[in-house]
């Protein structure tokens, strides 16, 4: 099974209202196979407490445009994570330094990485082989 057409165009407006708010490494996750309760994990990060509240009312708004509403909103008030549970998508808007320490992108890693079709010159955007290729930059060449 893989996450449904109208869920991957929501994550994809929700990544564009985000961007606008200047969230960092906007990335979205197909978990539709390994969870039965939702398609798309979408997880964003911040610098401050006051960008993760403004990200996600940008998002907030952004999903309002199609007539939605999350079902439950988690973390609110202390703008570290918050989670909007929007049945198909779950979002997690987390301060950078949350977002390293939980690392949600690992548990879910052999999951396929979504195109959220942000440009390529967005500072948001951001890919599996993005990271990997950081990564492997670090790494002293063997040769």
């Amino acid at each position: 099974m893989t996450a449904t057409e109208k869920s991957i165009e929501l994550a994809r407006a929700a990544a564009r209202a985000a961007s606008d708010k200047l969230a960092q490494n906007v990335t979205a996750i197909d978990v539709s196979d390994r969870l039965a309760i939702t398609d798309i994990f979408f997880i964003a990060s911040a610098a401050s407490e006051r960008q993760v509240n403004a990200i996600v009312d940008g998002i907030e708004d952004e999903l309002h445009k199609f007539d939605l509403r999350p079902v439950r909103r988690e973390g609110r008030s202390g703008g570290r994570w918050v989670l909007l549970d929007y049945a198909d998508i779950v979002f997690h808007v987390q301060h950078e330094e949350d977002r390293v320490f939980y690392a949600i992108e690992r548990l879910y890693g052999d999951c396929p990485v979504i195109d959220l079709q942000l440009p390529e010159s967005d500072p948001s955007a951001s890919s599996a082989s993005g990271s990997s290729d950081a990564q492997a930059a670090d790494q002293p060449d063997e040769n």
